[in-house]
């Protein structure tokens, strides 16, 4: 069982070992037959399922702990959703950045349609390093308008928010998604809803942090995000 003060406990690898093959996982085209083989390169028999735990447990534990370090963003919002195979099937990824390519948020949901669009521009605007948004650029997707306008009549959106449907403008978000994309296909896509969530959140928070936006890290600094994440779990870098 993990607790706060010591996530590692009762494992039978070291602290750094299991955080070099989570990082690894979420950072890189990595499959996890990729990652067994390269630590029986450094002398260690890690069976890929075991690798699989790992992630499934420490990804969404990464992504709660960097939440409070996040770097505020801007109030220009560049909204699309991608797909994301599940059990054979496709499910979307909604997710968005600011105008400087920063990652606003993301949210994971079985149907594309306003439901799921307010309920993504709901937990976007709950997010504590989001600013409300001065405007909102979205895809040629009617669902888009309905769930704003909806928000708009309910109050939680500024009176002054303004949508826009402007494809060049997307185009940022667009290509933002080509990195979800170059992780998720060693994988071979996902077998559960729930495999699929966890994996994400930790695509998505080491994808933040290679960007620069924790506190304190820079973008490009390898070593400074290393030891970042090694301070986030109380390991030794």
């Amino acid at each position: 069982m993990m607790t706060e003060q010591h996530p590692f406990k009762w494992r039978h690898f070291q602290a750094d070992t299991i955080l070099l093959c989570v990082r690894w996982y979420l950072r890189y085209s990595l499959s996890y037959r990729d990652l067994e083989e390269m630590m029986r390169e450094r002398g260690l028999h890690v069976d890929h399922t075991t690798i699989y735990r790992w992630v499934q447990q420490y990804a969404p534990e990464l992504e709660r702990r960097c939440r409070p370090h996040l770097k505020p963003t801007t109030d220009s919002w560049r909204v699309d959703e991608t797909y994301i195979k599940v059990k054979k099937e496709w499910k979307y990824l909604y997710r968005a950045v600011d105008s400087q390519g920063k990652t606003l948020e993301f949210f994971f949901s079985s149907t594309r349609d306003a439901k799921a669009a307010k309920r993504f521009f709901l937990k976007t605007l709950t997010a504590s390093q989001s600013s409300k948004p001065r405007v909102i650029n979205v895809e040629k997707n009617a669902a888009y308008p309905k769930a704003f306008r909806e928000l708009k009549a309910d109050g939680v959106l500024p009176e002054g928010c303004e949508l826009r449907q402007v494809k060049f403008l997307n185009n940022l978000v667009e290509q933002d998604h080509r990195f979800l994309k170059r992780l998720v296909n060693p994988g071979l896509g996902f077998f559960s809803p729930e495999t699929a969530w966890r994996t994400l959140q930790g695509y998505e928070i080491m994808h933040r942090i290679r960007k620069g936006q924790i506190r304190g890290v820079e973008k490009g600094d390898i070593i400074g995000q290393v030891a970042c994440i090694a301070s986030l779990f109380l390991a030794a870098a």
